[in-house]
């Protein structure tokens, strides 16, 4: 049971969501919020393996999309 990926994931989601991905990296967070349903799915399912790998996908999209807004952020002199 790929417990710590969900949670990984879900933390990855969060940290990405509190720098304002959805808006200055969209196709990154996209990515993520989809792997991260597929793998919500797959975990209710019972296909640990699957939902592991999708969780995987979103925490890596997820944190690409967080490393992505906060340089944009960083580079238009937001406040992070």
């Amino acid at each position: 049971m790929p417990l710590d990926d969900y949670a990984l994931a879900r933390s990855a989601l969060d940290a990405a969501r509190n720098v304002q991905a959805p808006r200055h990296s969209p196709g990154h967070w996209h990515q993520a919020e989809n792997a991260y349903r597929k793998g919500q799915i797959y975990y209710r399912d019972q296909d640990w393996e699957k939902a592991k790998e999708n969780f995987l996908k979103a925490r890596l999209s997820a944190e690409k999309a967080e490393n992505a807004a906060r340089l944009i952020r960083q580079k238009t002199g937001e406040v992070l």
